[in-house]
C-alpha cells in the first residue's frame, strides 16, 4: 500500500510539472507574440519623413521693381511691383501665381504683380517666390527675390552675408483632413546646402529628420490632433548661423 501511495505521489508530481512547463511555455510564447505585435504597431505608427519632389522651372524669373533695397516709407501703404518672365501663366495653374513672405511669417498669395499693403513702423524683409501646381516654392536661382525696407523711423536689419531660410508650408494654424499629406516646404536663400556646409532639420513633435539635399519633405503617420513643426537651417556640425530667419515654427492640426 505504501508502494502504491508513492507511485500515486510520483505520478501527481510528473503531471504537475508537465502542466506547469506547458503553461509557462504557452505564456512565454504569448508574451513574445504580444511584444512583437506591439513593436509592429509602434513601427507602423512612427512618424515617417519622405522626400517630396518639386516641379522645376529653371528659366522662370521673378523681379522686384519696388521697394528698392533698404528704401524707407512713411507709415501706411507700401507699393510693390514685380515682373515675372518665363513662367507658365497660361498652362492651367490654379490659385495664386506667387507668394510673398514678410519677416518669415505666413506667406501671402498674389495673382497680380502690382499691389499695395499697409505696414506699421519697423524693419521688413520681403521674399517673393513663384510656386508650382501644388503650391510648393520653386527653388532655382531666379525663381525668388528678396528685398529689405523700412517703415517710419526704423533701423534696417543688420547686414549679413549668411544664407537664411523662409518656410513656405505648412501655414500657421493649417488644418488637414485624414487623407491630406503634411508637406514641409522651405526656401533657401543666399547659399547652398552642399556648397556652404549646411543642413536643414525638420522636427515634428520632437522627432527630427535631417535634410542635406534641397527638397520638400512629406511627413506621414501623424495621428489626429495638434502638432508642432519646426524647421531650422544650421551648419553641418550643428552650430547655429548668426543671421536672422534661420528657424521657423508652425502649429497644424490633423483631423
Amino acid at each position: 500500500m505504501k508502494k502504491n501511495f508513492l507511485l500515486c505521489l510520483l505520478f501527481s508530481l510528473v503531471i504537475f510539472t508537465w502542466t506547469s512547463c506547458g503553461t509557462d511555455k504557452k505564456e512565454t510564447v504569448q508574451e513574445g507574440q504580444n511584444e512583437a505585435l506591439e513593436q509592429d504597431e509602434e513601427e507602423s505608427s512612427a512618424v515617417a519623413f519622405e522626400k517630396h519632389e518639386v516641379m522645376a522651372y529653371p528659366d522662370a524669373i521673378i523681379e522686384m521693381y519696388s521697394p528698392l533695397g533698404n528704401e524707407n516709407f512713411d507709415v501706411g501703404r507700401v507699393p510693390f511691383e514685380f515682373n515675372i518672365k518665363n513662367y507658365p501663366f497660361n498652362e492651367g495653374l490654379k490659385g495664386f501665381q506667387f507668394r510673398v513672405s514678410f519677416n518669415g511669417n505666413n506667406p501671402i498669395g498674389f495673382n497680380l504683380p502690382i499691389f499695395q499693403r499697409e505696414f506699421n513702423p519697423g524693419a521688413y524683409r520681403a521674399v517673393a517666390y513663384l510656386i508650382d501646381r501644388e503650391g510648393l516654392a520653386l527653388k532655382e536661382f531666379g525663381n525668388y527675390v528678396d528685398r529689405d525696407f523700412t517703415v517710419g523711423e526704423s533701423q534696417p536689419f543688420p547686414e549679413s552675408n549668411e544664407p537664411y531660410m523662409i518656410l513656405n508650408l505648412p501655414l500657421e494654424g493649417q488644418t488637414y483632413s485624414g487623407e491630406e499629406e503634411l508637406i514641409v516646404d522651405y526656401l533657401l536663400i543666399g547659399g547652398g546646402l552642399k556648397e556652404d556646409g549646411l543642413k536643414v532639420i525638420v522636427e515634428v513633435n520632437g522627432q527630427q529628420h535631417e535634410v542635406t539635399e534641397l527638397s520638400a519633405i512629406t511627413v506621414k503617420n501623424l495621428p489626429p490632433g495638434k502638432h508642432e513643426v519646426k524647421v531650422s537651417l544650421v551648419k553641418r556640425g550643428g552650430d547655429q548661423l548668426d543671421g536672422i530667419f534661420t528657424t521657423a515654427k508652425r502649429s497644424v492640426t490633423i483631423n
